[in-house]
C-alpha cells in the first residue's frame, strides 16, 4: 500500500511573520482592507510506502527530527490512502 502524506507547517502564533505581514499590506493596498492578516507556511507532500508499525508515528518522526523547527514553526499531518493503479 502506498500512501500520501501531506505535512503543513506553519510558524507559531508567538513568531513574527515578515513574509506574511508583507503580504498583508500588499493585499490591503489593492484594495483588500477586509484582509487583516497574512501568515505564510509551507505544504510539504511524501509518498510513502506501507511500512511495519505505526506510520502516523513515523510521520511524526520525520517531521521532528528533519521537516520542521520546533522551537518557530508548529505542524500538522494528513495521511491519504493512494489508488492502486
Amino acid at each position: 500500500m502506498t500512501y500520501k502524506v501531506k505535512v503543513f507547517v506553519t510558524l507559531k502564533e508567538s513568531v513574527i511573520d515578515p513574509q506574511g505581514s508583507a503580504a498583508t499590506k500588499a493585499l490591503q493596498k489593492m484594495g483588500y482592507p477586509g484582509v487583516k492578516e497574512v501568515r505564510v507556511g509551507k505544504l510539504m507532500e511524501l509518498q510513502v510506502e506501507e511500512t511495519d508499525g505505526d506510520l502516523s508515528a513515523t510521520i511524526d518522526e520525520i517531521c521532528k527530527k528533519l521537516l520542521v523547527n520546533q522551537e518557530v514553526e508548529d505542524y500538522s499531518i494528513e495521511i491519504e490512502e493512494v489508488a492502486a493503479q
